[in-house]
């Protein structure tokens, strides 16, 4: 069941455009979403014709899009998502690949993992929508977001192995720190895939959700994740984040003196005293961002 007074009817859905700059050519959509969703960017995965393999010009239109979104004030979650039925992304484009000398691999390689990192740091709430097939750089793109919701029809696996290559955009690392050391090395060792189900049970996405006739399940559960989040203050929404990113990578200690120094950004916010005033007041804060 869908959360947060979000009714089905009135999602948007894939085929309907909406917000703005939609082209159905584009292999990246990006969407800002309007009414009741404003402040929920999508970024739609569009390359149908190649399962939304990462090729070289995805990977540019991914970086446009994400560098843009991180100096947007008025975006408060990005919903990454794929508008192919059935896939969220097949991982890198092995055909263009195949094509490319071996200079040109290492740069591209390198040039993924940027984005993908960008992505990661982006400053507001990232939930990846997995309603299909997320195999090798389709699994890294979706570990790089905050949260991560699936169908349970949902295949996912970082299969690099397979190939002989190892996971090269953050998945040896962003793995481990999401599912644990031993779990991780077991799934990139054999190469193994799971399906959305297995997936919550190992703690690799958050959400799992049976599957519906449009196939776009797991988009409308994050749409309604992504609805909590647009009443919090934007400012403690973006330190909260910057505090829980940067204190996981260090001892305690100086976990707890980032939060400190996060907690004092949000000090002299204009959301802060109108978050103690809607309290006081008994209303809803009315939020603007600084």
């Amino acid at each position: 069941p869908l959360r947060g007074g979000v009714v089905a009817a009135a999602l948007p859905s894939a085929g309907r455009s909406y917000g703005s700059q939609a082209k159905e050519e584009e292999e990246l959509r990006v969407r800002y979403l309007d009414d009741e969703h404003k402040g929920i960017v999508v970024l739609g995965l569009n390359r149908s014709h190649a399962k939304n393999a990462l090729s070289k010009n995805l990977v540019k239109m991914m970086s446009k899009a994400v560098d843009a979104l991180k100096s947007d004030k008025k975006v408060r979650t990005v919903v990454f998502r794929s508008e192919v039925p059935g896939i969220f992304c097949a991982g890198a484009d092995l055909k263009e690949r195949a094509k490319m000398h071996s200079s040109e691999v290492s740069s591209f390689v390198s040039r993924a993992r940027a984005t993908i990192n960008e992505l990661a740091n982006l400053p507001v709430p990232t939930i990846a929508a997995i309603d299909g097939t997320a195999l090798g750089g389709g699994l890294e793109l979706a570990l790089a977001c905050d949260i991560r919701v699936a169908a349970s029809s949902a295949k996912m696996g970082l299969v690099e192995t397979k190939l002989a290559i190892i996971p090269g955009a953050g998945g040896t690392q962003r793995l481990p720190r999401t599912i644990g050391v031993s779990l991780a090395k077991e799934l990139i060792f054999s190469a193994r895939i799971v399906d959305g189900e297995e997936a919550k049970s190992i703690g690799l996405i958050s959400h799992v959700v049976e599957q519906n006739e449009a196939g776009d399940a797991a988009y409308r559960r994050a749409l309604a994740l992504a609805r909590e989040f647009l009443p919090q203050g934007p400012v403690a929404m973006r330190v909260a984040k910057l505090a829980i990113n940067q204190g996981m990578e260090v001892d305690l200690v100086t976990g707890l003196a980032i939060e400190e120094a996060c907690y004092a950004q949000t000090i002299p916010t204009k959301d802060r005293i109108e978050g103690l005033l809607a309290f006081k007041e008994k209303r809803p804060p009315r939020y603007k961002g600084e």
